[in-house]
């Protein structure tokens, strides 16, 4: 289940699917030159002043940036922007506010965000930001993080759409350390974040379940300290994953469950896990949903997609520690042969669940999930992530994913990781009551048991996860698809989640 206002065989599907030119941004750092190119953009505080290569750029448009800015009333509010044109030598100037504030990351990207807007589509910007306000290190870097998350575009079924690449030169003081964490660290993070955002948009009919795996596998051929396995039919029935195989048995797609296994730590230690819900098209089965926003069910996979990009980016940095992803994959289909309301399923763990929806199968596929994992690999910290209510959206709107936790602590915990990579979180209650609104009369427990949903959704969840283990349970319903853009998500798909995951990695990795 998801909220609507939240937001065949292979070769097949490969061979019908339109051919996809990727525009290239090339991203340079200098703190020598004087900025020589036509387009430039120069970022300015409050106060507007122009000092350093700024002022140097005011100096050669004869001083008519600075009267521009003056006559433009330009207060230099953060994310403020203005063009300006005919400013010899220059053939555009954009000034972009940074406000009186000190910046932090996620701030820094937004002002990145803001950069690749204004670039009006540019094949070569010059971005001059010597002085900036903030104690974050390598400011420029997180410029480019923000600009490439904020040009994204999904333009693979366009026609007569023509890719172009484009240069992005970042003229600040900190080149040497800006190039190093960029192409080192973030470049990986935008990679996971667009894969994220390229799985969610892409039509129902081009991807399923065993395509899904496809392309992670392809994502992660050649990454060091990674193992991909995917688990097929035959392999959910050995493992008596019935909650799963349920879900997907009313599609020709069979469902599957996708691993990815990084070692980065000691070998004996306990990886995290990270769970994702990956239902690749969202009818409802044969509780079927209505037709207005249907469409948007393509992007149910979001929790899975999430999980792929964060472990691609941790994998890429070399993270010190072990992470295993796990993706929960059907497709959830009505036919003669789907699951009906009423059915008893038995999950892996042998505790068995009454289906009183069918369109709440989310909660179903991680059920087995999570088992599996704790099984298999015991972990340290288990993160479940999954569009799966739409009432976590009418509780917490766009701004917040819910977060829900057995302990205070690890939620504010979540909370604070949230704030410092811009994905922020906000606690939803779980306790007793909504463990015993999903008691079954005639199974172990329900699908589903009343409001509030998103804590109903949870607890279901929460039934299979080991008490004594840390837990986190992320419901993305809300966000993970945005009618209107950030400067850092455009409109449609935000691959919400992979900031979150990977912060909560380097928060681990580093204790």
């Amino acid at each position: 289940m998801k909220h609507f206002l939240s937001a065949t065989a292979i070769g097949l599907s490969l061979a019908l699917a339109p051919s996809l030119a990727t525009a290239k941004t090339a991203f340079q750092f200098e703190n020598v030159n004087l900025p020589s190119g036509k387009h430039l953009t120069v970022l300015i505080d409050s106060d507007g002043n122009l000092t350093g290569k700024a002022a140097e750029v005011d100096s050669l448009s004869g001083g008519r940036l600075s009267e521009a800015i003056e006559s433009a009333d330009f207060k230099g509010k953060f994310g403020e922007t203005r063009t300006f044109y005919g400013l010899r030598p220059y053939t555009s100037l954009t000034v972009i506010g940074m406000g009186e504030k000190s910046l932090d990351a996620p701030k820094l990207h937004d002002l990145g965000g803001y950069i690749a807007k204004a670039s009006n589509n540019d094949v070569s910007i010059e971005v001059v930001s010597e002085t900036v306000n903030t104690n974050i290190d390598a400011v420029t870097a997180n410029f480019a993080a923000g600009y490439a998350l904020g040009s994204y575009t999904f333009k693979k079924y366009k026609t007569d759409h023509e890719e172009t690449d484009r240069t992005v030169k970042f003229i600040g003081s900190d080149a040497t350390q800006s190039t190093q964490l960029y192409n080192d660290d973030l470049a990986h993070l935008v990679k996971g974040v667009t894969f994220a955002r390229d799985m969610g948009t892409e039509p129902g009919k081009s991807m399923y379940p065993e395509l899904f795996a496809q392309r992670v596998r392809d994502m992660f051929r050649g990454v060091p300290n990674v193992r991909v396995e995917v688990l097929d039919l035959r392999d959910l029935a050995r493992n008596n994953m019935g909650a799963l195989i349920g879900v997907g048995q009313g599609s020709v797609h069979d469902p599957r469950l996708i691993l990815v296994h990084y070692t980065g730590g000691a070998g004996g230690d306990a990886p995290i896990a990270l769970v994702g819900k990956g239902i690749t098209f969202d009818t409802g089965g044969i509780s079927i949903k209505p037709n207005t926003g249907q469409w948007l069910m393509k992007s149910d996979l979001s929790g899975a997609a999430a999980v792929a990009g964060t472990l691609y980016a941790t994998a890429k940095r070399g993270e010190t520690i072990n992470v295993v992803g796990v993706m929960s994959m059907a497709e959830n289909m009505p036919s003669g042969k789907a699951i009906r309301p009423g059915d008893v399923l038995e999950t892996m763990s042998g505790k068995t669940i009454e289906v009183m929806s069918t369109d709440a199968e989310g909660r179903l596929v991680l059920s087995d999930a999570v088992t599996y994992v704790q099984e298999k690999h015991d972990p340290s910290l288990l993160i479940d992530i999954a569009t799966l209510t739409g009432s976590v959206g009418r509780a917490l709107g766009t701004d917040y994913a819910g977060v829900m936790t057995r302990e205070w602590a690890l939620s504010e915990e979540m909370m604070k990781i949230g704030e410092s990579v811009g994905e922020p979180v906000w606690p939803l209650p779980l306790n007793k009551s909504h463990y015993k609104a999903i008691k079954s009369d005639i199974a172990d427990i329900k699908s589903t048991g009343g409001s509030p949903g998103a804590s109903i959704g949870g607890a279901v969840i929460g039934t299979f996860v080991d008490e004594d283990r840390p837990w986190v349970h992320l419901d993305i319903a809300g966000v993970d698809w945005l009618t209107s853009g950030t400067p850092t998500s455009p409109k449609g798909h935000a691959g919400w989640g992979v900031r979150f995951m990977d912060g909560v990695i380097r928060d681990r990795a580093e204790k």
